[in-house]
């Protein structure tokens, strides 16, 4: 083997906690998710797999039966042994309150839990404990979570969340595992994984995206226990891990600890959530802001009050205008009105306020057309 692999593989395994020490390498975040629902089900011997509604997996076999996003669905034959629970989002779903989220950015909604406690979550993992009761044979698979929801609209789980669910599920006989393609490698600020932010430790971890920096490459990473349920068959990816790929993931990983990103997006990105609040507070079509470190979410809707939708023609107005003065973001969400904010690890303190100066130039221009 190519010592870039060795060289990689090592350096990511102690990027890791606990026994999370074998690493596979793919093409794909959605490989890796393939690949680790195929590691859950041999392991367990059990076929079903437990994940959140509104979460978004890849778009292969698999990964497209976990997304849980009606735009990303194709109307193919499913039968996969995938369950979705209520999604625990603390804005739009049912339950929610002042102080649910790891983040210097709140929902507006009242709350009357203690300290160190969360109504909400409890709600949300009785949801949670009556799908496993209902829909599934007793033993399960495992259980698939992002930590914030990317495509979905960067949806942060409320505290103590997976931990709660991991308990549920390992009561089950199922594995816990964390979709890192988009909240790891230091992004969301205080910590490297985000499964670090709601004090858990996953038995298999899948990551992509910022594992390459825009290369095509994503590993799964488990314990060797686990590993050792794919020894009854051959298993092997042409292309996964091959010494270009591993090269850059090694360079990757040596240029976010040397420039110290990580701290940075924890900086950055609270000042780029305390900025984004303010546009909250100002303009009433900004219905929420949410994220943690430099993944985060702005809310387009009618009105605070209703919660409803901004329609779509107005969210292009809002996102072409931001666009067109030289400011790049997304959407997304299941209605698209999720202006999604997460921009280089290395951006500085003055990008972000050019950034949310012309945010809000373009909802001033929004208001002023619409009024």
């Amino acid at each position: 083997m190519h010592p870039n692999i060795h060289e990689f593989g090592e350096k990511l395994a102690l990027k890791l906690p606990g026994d999370l020490k074998v690493v596979y390498f793919t093409n794909s975040g959605s490989e890796a998710n393939d690949l680790a629902v195929t590691m859950a089900k041999l392991h367990t011997g059990a076929h079903d797999i437990i994940n959140l509604r509104n979460s978004y997996h890849g778009g292969s076999p698999f990964a497209m039966e976990m997304t849980n996003l009606g735009n990303w669905k194709f109307p193919l034959h499913r039968n996969l042994g995938i369950h979705a629970t209520v999604n625990p989002d603390v804005y739009r779903g049912p339950w929610g309150g002042a102080n649910c989220r790891s983040s210097v950015a709140q929902t507006q909604r009242s709350c009357s839990c203690a300290e160190g406690q969360c109504q909400a979550t409890s709600l949300y993992l009785d949801q949670l404990d009556d799908l496993l009761r209902h829909c599934t044979p007793g033993k399960i698979a495992g259980f698939f979570a992002e930590t914030i929801q990317g495509v979905g609209g960067a949806v942060q789980l409320p505290k103590g969340y997976l931990k709660g669910a991991y308990d549920l599920i390992r009561a089950k006989g199922g594995v816990c595992i964390s979709d890192e393609v988009q909240c790891g490698f230091g992004r969301l600020g205080t910590d490297y994984w985000g499964f670090q932010t709601q004090d858990v430790i996953p038995d298999i971890v899948t990551m992509a995206k910022g594992i390459g920096n825009g290369f095509p490459m994503g590993a799964v990473v488990t314990t060797p226990a686990i590993a050792k349920s794919l020894t009854g068959a051959l298993h092997f990816n042409t292309f996964g891990g091959n010494p270009m790929s591993c090269a850059v993931g090694s360079a990757v990983v040596d240029v976010i600890d040397e420039e110290e990103l990580q701290a940075n997006c924890h900086t950055v990105g609270t000042l780029l959530l305390k900025e984004l609040v303010k546009l909250r507070d100002d303009f009433e079509v900004v219905g929420d802001i949410r994220g943690k470190g430099l993944m985060t979410g702005l809310e387009l809707v009618k009105d605070k009050a209703s919660r409803a939708p901004l329609p779509p023609e107005e969210v292009f107005e809002i996102w072409d205008f931001i666009k067109d003065n030289g400011v790049l973001i997304g959407r997304g969400g299941l209605y698209g009105t999720c202006l999604r904010i997460k921009p280089p690890m290395c951006i500085t303190e003055d990008d972000v306020l050019f950034a949310t100066g012309v945010m809000r130039r373009a909802l001033e221009a929004h208001k002023s057309n619409h009024s």
